[in-house]
């Protein structure tokens, strides 16, 4: 693993960095090629999605139609006892790699450090069942992390918010939206694998190249 530490990056530089593979916690920014899931070695597979030829397939149309009764705001990302509370809840769906805390994906200053992040609320009825975090360059977003009540599991919310995401960073011309690392292999990031206009990033030429799966 290659990993630096960094207070603060302009947006253009968050641009950069995420072009070359690299992704943050907090101030701590960090990029690997393998990774150890259920006692075997992976290709990892830095993502990201070229939004002029993005749309949405036929399964996340109907995943927007199913979720379309959720109110949606998106503001500055805080670490609050609410989203805690449910990330504490969320985090019972893992059986390996079990995350500690909040905190450990957004640092102590998630709204500012080391750049703007933003946090998408998706509540019904009132109360919250998804919150996902993304951090703002000038011509791209990049997911940071997503989590959703598990009692609502069905309604398929990862996929949601990240096609939120997509759509809101479209709306404001811009050019990316990097959805994290997933994998060569099967793993349980596979749904990353599942847009329009995916490019994975060749670790050999450092370029970007169409994903086909």
């Amino acid at each position: 693993m290659e990993s630096f530490r960094l207070p603060f990056v302009a947006p253009e530089g968050m641009d950069e960095l995420w072009s070359r593979g690299w992704r943050h916690f907090g101030p701590e920014f960090f990029r690997y090629s393998f990774v150890e899931i259920s006692g075997k070695w992976e290709v990892v597979l830095p993502l990201r999605v070229d939004l002029e030829k993005f749309e949405p397939t036929k399964s996340q149309r109907r995943n927007l139609r199913k979720n379309a009764g959720i109110d949606l705001c998106v503001r500055p990302a805080s670490l609050t006892l609410e989203a805690a509370a449910l990330f504490s809840r969320h985090k019972t769906r893992f059986v390996e790699n079990v995350p500690d805390s909040l905190a450990s994906f957004l640092g102590p200053a998630p709204g500012t450090v080391p750049c703007a992040c933003l946090e998408l609320r998706c509540q019904l009825a009132g109360d919250l069942v998804a919150l996902s975090f993304f951090d703002l360059g000038i011509c791209s977003v990049s997911s940071v992390y997503g989590m959703f009540e598990p009692t609502h599991a069905s309604r398929g919310l990862g996929i949601f918010t990240l096609l939120q995401e997509m759509e809101w960073a479209r709306g404001r011309g811009l050019r990316y939206v990097y959805p994290g690392y997933a994998t060569v292999g099967p793993s349980h990031y596979d749904y990353k694998k599942q847009f329009r206009g995916l490019e994975a990033f060749d670790w050999s030429s450092g370029t970007w190249q169409a994903w086909e799966g």
